[in-house]
């Protein structure tokens, strides 16, 4: 059943498609190419109001401008894809950007990964719904090793306070309101929805 307590776990649930439900059938249908009997399948008034409950919270996520659809995505849609990936790092970099002062050309190249170190940070810390993840970089040596790792950059440490801090602490800020941005028509939904009830 979708969770109404989170916008953040209603999108995820709005989008996941439950193993007994009719959605699920199709969608084993549009893998193999044909229909399998299974042994057990029960469609009730549960998976009725799943797919209600869902097509309301999709209603509401396809009212979103592309750009916070694809953030959203691709935080909490358990079908995410590279280029809702690619777009909310796009966005979170130049949020960013515009927050703070110029950059040189090589500098605004290494701070495309840097953003897309913090979208990571960002996205585990909130997954999940209630804000309260473990951060995968809690220091600048593994945020600097994870974009070493990643994308073969290497950024140097001992003027890291100097270089990145305000930098990193803009893609927070971008982060979160992109966030507030794409949950607030998801949240809408969920209070029209308790209000009916």
């Amino acid at each position: 059943m979708i969770n109404l307590n989170s916008a953040r776990l209603a999108w995820h649930d709005a989008l996941y498609t439950p193993w007994d439900s009719q959605g699920s059938y199709i969608e084993q249908i549009g893998l193999l190419g044909c229909t399998v009997q299974p042994t057990a399948k029960s469609i009730n008034s549960r998976h009725a109001m799943h797919q209600s409950i869902s097509a309301r919270i999709q209603h509401a996520i396809a009212t979103l401008p592309a750009h916070l659809r694809a953030f959203g995505g691709f935080m909490y849609s358990p079908l995410t894809d590279i280029d809702e990936q690619e777009t909310a790092e796009e966005r979170v970099l130049h949020a960013a950007y515009a927050l703070g002062p110029k950059m040189t050309t090589r500098k605004f190249e290494k701070a495309r990964y840097v953003a897309c170190a913090v979208l990571v940070r960002y996205r585990r810390l909130h997954q999940g719904g209630q804000s309260q993840g473990i951060d995968p970089l809690p220091t600048v040596e593994k945020m600097r090793d994870w974009i070493e790792s990643q994308y073969g950059v290497a950024l140097v440490g001992d003027q890291w306070a100097r270089d990145w801090s305000a930098f990193v602490e803009r893609c927070f800020d971008a982060c979160s309101q992109l966030d507030k941005d794409a949950l607030v028509p998801v949240s809408r939904a969920i209070f029209t929805m308790k209000e009916a009830a």
